[in-house]
């Protein structure tokens, strides 16, 4: 008894997966398109400021819910870890590592996003300023959680590489959700290292880079809530 408490079944591992992945998924589409990108004006620092600051709430709501994506982030690479241990401890160790890195710094990259918050405020320290200073000061740490959040998805990237190889070898799980996820990996790399090193590229790549990864992490989530793993198999892999 006590040794079925301590490891869960595959299928509830895989059905706590699925669970936790759409959250992930659903807190950090909120805070993307929803949060921020209906108040954020491409380019102009006076309109985004007016934006926040009539609406400050929706603007810590959202990074309230990117929070919760990466306190699932744990969770789901908990799960994995469980989930895809019988195919090679070792890598998904590595996976692990990797993802630790990755929510590491995206939740320190949170800060960027309280910035706009303090400088566009109301104490007095801040009359040292003129408010297109103030703006333009909130406009930049935008700009730089955006190129903190590409630096955090290489990490990610290299985790799904690691996940995309171990699903396709488990046998247990889909081989092509497998290829999916490590297309995944490849499309995170490529466009955070484009964005370093060629923004040019990057601009005219995003956001079509990011549909093979939407499609390969929704396919995993979607498996994981509705099919789980193949029992079978799992028990051949672990014995």
């Amino acid at each position: 008894m006590a040794n079925q408490l301590a490891q869960p079944s595959p299928q509830v591992l895989a059905r706590i997966g699925g669970i936790t992945y759409l959250i992930i998924i659903l807190a950090g589409s909120f805070g993307e398109l929803i949060a921020r990108d209906s108040m954020i004006v491409s380019g102009d620092a006076q309109a985004t400021a007016g934006r926040i600051m009539a609406t400050p709430l929706l603007w810590r709501i959202g990074i309230a819910g990117d929070l919760v994506m990466h306190i699932c982030d744990v969770i789901l690479i908990v799960t994995f870890y469980f989930l895809l241990r019988p195919v090679s401890r070792y890598l998904m160790l590595m996976a692990v590592l990797f993802n630790l890195v990755q929510t590491a710094v995206l939740v320190a990259n949170k800060l960027n996003l309280l910035y706009p918050l303090f400088l566009l405020g109301t104490a007095d320290y801040l009359k040292a300023l003129d408010s297109r200073q103030l703006e333009a000061f909130s406009y930049l740490s935008i700009k730089m959680h955006d190129h903190g959040f590409g630096l955090g998805l290489i990490f990610f990237g290299c985790e799904c590489l690691i996940l995309g190889y171990l699903i396709f070898k488990s046998g247990y799980l889909p081989k092509w959700i497998g290829v999916l996820m490590g297309l995944a990996g490849a499309c995170y790399i490529f466009n955070s290292f484009s964005l370093v090193l060629a923004p040019w590229l990057a601009s005219r790549i995003f956001p079509l880079i990011l549909l093979p990864p939407f499609i390969g992490e929704t396919s995993l989530c979607l498996w994981l809530l509705i099919k789980g793993v193949n029992p079978v198999k799992w028990k051949e892999m672990t014995s």
